[in-house]
């Protein structure tokens, strides 16, 4: 029984790849406009600590382990009761009363950073109304700037909000494109075992005839 080479493979199964792939596209496109849109309100903070006696690289490092403590704490049930009882306009309805549920929705909702080599944490929320967003980005700004040390383990830290927020025009969620673009190469990679399922059975086929005769 002789080998199919790859060129053959795909030149006598390209329309099947092709279809599927198309298939493929068109569903996640679908899929994505069930998902509801969510805006994204971006800001920024300084880290810094009281390390006058080392130097520069040294802090530097120190101050992103300071903020990879930050961004794994914003996630955390403690940080989010903070954000809600900061006193800004939140809709905390908004948030499943259930734990696991509420927990899972806003690690969805906000999304720490840290910008490496520059002492930087961003953070990113999101949210169907803009307003919320930037209110939710506001929060956690004012919580990581007013208490600094209530989510890190290090003392002397100072934090401070460089950039206000910004909002998006449109909505960044779901990021139909690349949806898109993963349900095209999903849907080549599903034709191209469809084609080579078929191959294999019309081979086999083949070769019980050859044998009946």
């Amino acid at each position: 029984m002789t080998r199919t080479k790859p060129a053959q493979f795909v030149f006598y199964g390209w329309r099947t790849i092709l279809l599927v792939a198309v298939l493929g596209l068109i569903v996640a496109v679908i899929l994505s406009f069930f998902q509801s849109l969510k805006y994204r309100s971006t800001t920024r903070l300084l880290i810094s600590q009281n390390t006058a006696l080392v130097d520069a690289y040294t802090a530097s490092r120190s101050n992103e382990r300071v903020a990879d403590d930050m961004a794994t704490l914003v996630h955390t049930s403690s940080f989010y009761n903070a954000v809600m009882n900061a006193g800004f306009n939140i809709r905390e309805n908004y948030f499943p009363s259930d734990e696991l549920k509420r927990r899972k929705l806003w690690n969805k909702t906000i999304k720490p950073t840290v910008l490496r080599g520059t002492g930087l944490i961003q953070i990113d929320a999101f949210h169907p109304s803009v307003d919320q967003a930037e209110q939710i980005a506001r929060a956690a700004a004012f919580i990581l700037s007013t208490r600094a040390e209530d989510f890190s383990s290090a003392g002397g830290v100072n934090v401070r909000q460089v950039d206000e927020p910004l909002n998006t025009r449109f909505p960044v969620k779901p990021n139909i494109p690349v949806n898109a673009l993963t349900g095209l190469v999903l849907g080549g990679l599903a034709g191209l075992a469809l084609v080579a399922i078929n191959l294999e059975r019309m081979k086999r086929r083949h070769q019980l005839i050859h044998e009946e005769w």
